[in-house]
């Protein structure tokens, strides 16, 4: 009589749950695609006009759904804010390790921050109101602010020191080259003629070129940039920017 064949060894039973790394990996970006989603509605209808339906809706889920994430609309408004600074930050960790004259360190930092400014979460830097946020998270958001501002004037004194900047109020200065960029994020448009990087060149070249001392005064062709941000190579829901002008 033959023998039966041999019944191959079974497989283990595969869990029902993902390993926990797989299921916040899922997780936080389930999360993020909720502030793109949100964020972008905050910019095209203003945060009041905004609601958790329309916001659920855009992403195709129920409103209780978006409780798996976040406790209410003031908490989302903090998070896509909070995004952005993340990318400022970012920036501004690598420009430091990178060295270089105070005026390189300031163009590179010119340059990465017009171009976050023509993006959802760089818009939302000067676009939202602090006043809506909670008072603890106002308090951050201004924190936030002021490390930029002092980064902006720590480059410019830094290249007074080292005279690759012609000497001036570091502090006026500073206040000249953020206001001129943080319009940018109420400005620009996607169906615009320029694009974000076109824009970030340009404005490299208007708001530094003057500031550097003699024989520092021609820029190369190609900005030098600083090194993107961890977040900003993420992909954006919705139409890709193509362009930048004026409203």
């Amino acid at each position: 009589m033959d023998s039966a064949p041999p019944v191959p060894p079974s497989s283990p039973p595969s869990s029902p749950w993902l390993p926990f790394e797989s299921r916040r990996r899922a997780r936080d970006e389930k999360r993020e695609a909720v502030l793109r989603a949100a964020v972008q509605l905050f910019l095209e209808q203003g945060y009041h006009r905004v609601t958790l339906s329309e916001v659920a809706e855009r992403l195709n889920i129920t409103k209780p759904a978006l409780y798996n994430y976040f406790r209410g609309k003031d908490e989302i408004l903090f998070e896509c804010w909070s995004m952005g600074a993340e990318l400022v930050d970012s920036v501004i960790t690598e420009i430091n390790a990178g060295g270089g004259s105070g005026l390189a360190k300031l163009r590179k930092l010119v340059h990465a921050y017009a171009g976050l400014m023509a993006t959802d979460f760089g818009a939302s830097l000067v676009r939202f109101d602090l006043r809506d946020l909670t008072e603890r998270n106002a308090g951050v958001a201004r924190a936030a602010k002021k490390r930029i501002d002092a980064t902006f004037r720590r480059y410019i004194a830094g290249g007074i020191n080292d005279g690759s900047i012609r000497p001036c109020d570091p502090k006026l200065a500073a206040f000249a080259i953020a206001g001129a960029l943080n319009w940018i994020g109420h400005w620009y448009r996607r169906d615009g003629g320029l694009s974000p990087t076109e824009i970030a060149d340009e404005f490299t070249v208007r708001l530094t070129e003057g500031m550097a001392t003699e024989g520092r005064q021609q820029m190369t062709k190609k900005t030098p940039r600083a090194p993107k941000g961890r977040n900003s190579g993420r992909k954006t829901t919705g139409k890709k920017r193509t362009g930048g002008g004026t409203r």
